[in-house]
C-alpha cells in the first residue's frame, strides 16, 4: 500500500486543519492507521491511531479532546481533524499504516512522505 499525505499549512495557533491520508493499493480497509509527527530536533512521536473498521481509537495525551483520527474506506483514506491548534503542535505529520496489529503506536511498515504543519503565535 501506498500512502500520501495531504491537508497540511500555516495556520495561527487556535485554527484548524484537516490532514487528509490517501491510500492506494488494495485492501486498505483491512489497514489499521496511525498519525505520527516529527519536530525539528525531536524524535518522531505517536499522535492518533485508529483500526481498520475505525471502531477503535486512540490518541496521545498533548492532543486528546482537540484532534479526532476518523476514516472513509470507500474512499481509502484517514483524517485527521486538528481543532483549537498550537504551537507546540508544529512539525511533518505522517500516516502509517500496516494488516498486522502491533499495537496503536506500531511499528507499521507502510510511510507516507509527510505534511507539514505549522502553526504560528
Amino acid at each position: 500500500v501506498q500512502l500520501v499525505e495531504s491537508g497540511g499549512g500555516l495556520v495561527q495557533a487556535g485554527g484548524s486543519l484537516r490532514l487528509s491520508c490517501a491510500a492506494s493499493g488494495r485492501g486498505f480497509s483491512d489497514y489499521a492507521v496511525g498519525w505520527f509527527r516529527q519536530a525539528p530536533g525531536k524524535e518522531r512521536e505517536f499522535v492518533a491511531f485508529i483500526s481498520w473498521s475505525g471502531s477503535r481509537t486512540s490518541y496521545a495525551d498533548s492532543v486528546k479532546g482537540r484532534f479526532t483520527i476518523s476514516r472513509d474506506n470507500a474512499k481509502n483514506t484517514v483524517y485527521l481533524q486538528m481543532n483549537s491548534l498550537k504551537t507546540e503542535d508544529t512539525g511533518v505529520y505522517y500516516c502509517a499504516a500496516d494488516d498486522v496489529y502491533s499495537g496503536s503506536s506500531g511499528p507499521f511498515r507502510y510511510w507516507g512522505q509527510g505534511t507539514q504543519v505549522t502553526v504560528s503565535s
